[in-house]
């Protein structure tokens, strides 16, 4: 696996970027990768990567976003505006978890 520097700390990535070992993430791992896709972190991103890494450890999966929905209890239509575009896959890639299953 490759290795990256993010936030001056060195992290394993895949061929996409995705942290790859759970414990290498940081909340200033999050800010860096946040900044490299244009988003702003709020309390409401707070909530979700909070969400994401909490499930994470008991599910050992990602969260798609209609779990996040459904548990996590942030509607599709607000995680489309906190991550524009690709939620699920921005939300993951911030959270330093593996891209959800069906992602493209």
């Amino acid at each position: 696996m490759p290795v990256i520097e993010v936030a001056g700390k060195q992290v394993q990535v895949n061929e996409e970027g995705f942290l790859t070992v759970y414990e290498e993430w940081s909340e200033e791992i999050a800010l860096a990768l946040a900044k490299q896709i244009e988003i702003d972190m709020t309390d409401e991103h707070w909530k979700i990567i909070k969400f994401l890494r909490e499930d994470y450890k008991t599910q050992k999966e990602t969260a798609t976003s209609r779990r996040v929905q459904t548990v996590g209890g942030v509607p599709v239509k607000e995680q489309f505006v906190l991550f524009p575009k690709k939620p699920a896959k921005k939300m993951a890639y911030i959270a330093g978890l593996p891209k959800p299953k069906g992602c493209v």
